[in-house]
This record gives C-alpha cells, structure tokens and sequence, in this order.
C-alpha cells in the first residue's frame, strides 16, 4: 500500500512541476512582451532637437558645401537631418 501511496505523491509532485513551469513560462512571456512593448515607442520618438516632420532637403550650395564636415555631408546625402556639426 504504501508504494502506491508513493507513486500516487510522485505523480502530484511531477503533475504540479509541470502546471508551474507552464505558468512561470507564461508569465515570463508576458512579462517580455509587455516590457518590449513598453520601450519600443521610446526608440521611435522623435528627435529631441524639436525637428519639424517635413521631409529634410539637403543645401548643395557651394558656400554651404565648403564649410561642412565629411559626417555631416554623408548624413545629407542620406537624406538625414544632421545631427554633427
């Protein structure tokens, strides 16, 4: 009698492991989503130089052109705002 009382404790204990390891990866889970759902706005907010939502048009004139840095020139050419000097 007393192996398949063992058993039987066997089994609840085995049984209950596997409810809580589903729940604790559900949970998990959630977690994770509900974290990345949190910080994917901030990645895409806008600039905080206060930039206008117009496209951005690059200057191309010589004066312009000769007083500007390669990074700067690059990110134009992009099609970038710039944002080095």
């Amino acid at each position: 009698m007393s192996r398949i009382r063992a058993t039987i404790a066997a089994g609840a204990i085995a049984g209950s492991m596997l409810v809580g390891g589903v729940i604790g990866a559900t949970l998990t889970g959630l977690s994770a989503v509900t974290a990345s759902a949190a910080t994917t706005p901030a990645a895409t907010a806008s600039p905080a130089t206060g930039a206008a939502s117009t496209p951005f048009v690059s200057n191309e004139d010589a004066t312009h052109e000769a007083g500007e840095s390669a990074a700067r020139e690059a990110q134009e050419n992009a099609g970038q705002r710039p944002t080095v000097p």
